[in-house]
């Protein structure tokens, strides 16, 4: 298999030297337009980096003392592309049965009309419009995927009403969207089986702290705030991956979201935690951790290296569980090289790392969660139809004879050869003929990856069909051009405008 260094050319936008050379701008009290471009700065070690310093001290100086100046252009580069894809998402997200619900509560609420929810006519307070953001980016489960599934999804949905709230600048928005995913990011690295060994939904747990930690930069609180706001998280970071497949697992983003905004509200007017809630006794270590690994040296490189800029992310270019993408791609290689002869199928066999197979079902799925989450109905699907598109998960699609019988046929085993890989999730299909032929094909990348990069014009169609399913094409468009260089404007003013419906 063919493998790509990361193509830069994938990620949207303008050259994010002007944006660097703005950070001054950006943290000024008042809005004002970016000034010229600078030198970036070589990132500087932050104090709490020093030998013997604690995790939750590295955190706190590190979002005290963020410079986007020291960010890499590619990380720049890379945020901007994270709020063309989670904003995109939100936006057709924003018309699913869960955000519907969680709309009709939040306009039960009746809270003050303060900030836009994406999608939506309402206007509601902070916490609200974060928790209906939040579940309509998850809900599709279309938005991008890092490490330990949707990692940090929780993050740009608190941000955006936060923003709003506060008269935040571009520039400030998309500096603490980057801090936010470098503290997950390293509480991810340090306990890397969260997920699977531990069965926890780190976007419901770890996003959460994360999101909290954003929060807290955007508001510009002091480190002796900061702390209180890592506390506050880690108290209220939840999710179990038993709710997997069904609407809880969007709650999950949701929650997150407006947990992480009232622990920042909270923390800067004095509401006091652990200050070492991440390692002390019975903190994150202790618990979510209990029993799994625990690398708390991953906190080392905090504020002198950018996972964002290293490690990146990966945008999703099927609406449904990441894990069983490399079953799609495998499934539409086999359908272009077999043509019609797609109907002489007799019998398919996936082979599978153990990670995944919770994402195999022998029960055909009867909702779109379900379907969204089930190995042997995506390759049923794309066998038959081709890419899976949000039309896919659907209750015509659902109901398609054809896709029945394909997915019917599915056994799905471990595969010896990646039995315990944790975040590749390679599949090897195998396609069995009449005739007695047999096709064979093993995908280890899914597309998205570094290996195989959505390419730009993948990315602006995959934003503007969804922004489709709930805005005008010429909205959407405007919306595509602010983000694409988001951080250069001096003002949101005439962006919150856009994401409201009607």
């Amino acid at each position: 298999m063919q493998s790509h260094d990361v193509d830069r050319r994938l990620f949207l936008g303008a050259s994010a030297v002007t944006l660097l050379g703005a950070a001054g701008a950006a943290r000024a009290q008042a809005p004002q337009a970016v000034q010229a471009p600078q030198a970036v700065q070589a990132p500087q070690a932050a104090k709490a980096s020093d030998a013997g310093a604690k995790p939750t001290a590295r955190v706190v100086d590190f979002i005290a003392g963020f410079d986007l100046r020291q960010a890499p252009a590619l990380a720049v580069e890379r945020a901007r592309t994270a709020f063309i894809d989670t904003v995109g998402v939100m936006l057709a997200g924003s018309r699913s049965e869960p955000a519907g619900i969680v709309l009709e509560l939040v306009r039960a609420e009746g809270a003050a009309p303060a900030v836009a929810i994406v999608g939506q006519s309402l206007r509601s307070s902070p916490q609200l419009a974060a928790l209906a953001n939040g579940v309509a980016s998850h809900a599709l489960d279309f938005d991008f995927t890092y490490m330990q599934g949707q990692l940090v999804a929780p993050i740009i949905p608190a941000l955006l009403p936060l923003a709003e709230s506060t008269g935040a600048m571009p520039a400030e928005t998309l500096a603490a969207f980057m801090v936010g995913f470098e503290v997950a990011s390293r509480l991810s690295r340090a306990n890397p089986n969260h997920n699977g060994g531990g069965a926890w939904h780190a976007t419901g747990t770890i996003g959460t702290i994360g999101a909290a930690a954003a929060c807290a930069r955007l508001l510009k609180l002091p480190a002796a705030d900061i702390s209180d706001v890592l506390g506050i998280s880690v108290s209220m970071a939840a999710g179990v991956n038993a709710n997997y497949g069904t609407m809880t697992k969007p709650l999950h983003v949701g929650q997150g979201a407006r947990n992480a905004i009232l622990a920042a509200q909270l923390g800067g007017r004095g509401f006091t935690a652990n200050p070492a809630a991440i390692e002390g006794r019975g903190g994150f270590a202790s618990t979510f951790a209990r029993g799994l690994e625990w690398q708390p040296q991953a906190f080392d490189d905090l504020g002198r290296s950018f996972d964002l800029a290293e490690r990146g992310f990966r945008p999703k270019r099927y609406p449904c569980g990441g894990v069983i993408h490399t079953g799609i791609d495998a499934a539409l290689t086999l359908r272009d090289e077999l043509g019609p002869g797609v109907a002489d199928i007799s019998a398919i066999k996936a082979g599978i790392s153990k990670y995944a197979a919770n994402r195999a079902s022998e029960q055909y799925p009867t909702n779109t969660e379900a379907a969204k989450f089930n190995l042997q109905y995506v390759v049923g699907y794309a066998l038959a139809n081709g890419p899976p598109g949000l039309s896919a998960f659907g209750e015509e699609a659902i109901n398609d004879a054809r896709v029945k019988t394909l997915a019917r046929m599915v056994s799905v085993a471990i595969d010896p050869e990646f039995a315990d890989a944790q975040e590749d999730y390679p599949t090897r299909l195998t396609l069995t003929l009449r005739d007695g032929r047999t096709l064979e094909r093993l995908r280890v990348y899914a597309s998205g990856t570094r290996q195989f990069p959505m390419s730009p014009a993948q990315i602006e169609d995959k934003f503007l069909d969804c922004a489709a399913q709930a805005l005008a094409p010429d909205t959407a468009k405007q919306i595509l051009a602010t983000l694409r260089t988001l951080g250069e404007q001096a003002s949101f003013a005439e962006f919150w405008p856009l994401l409201r419906r009607g």
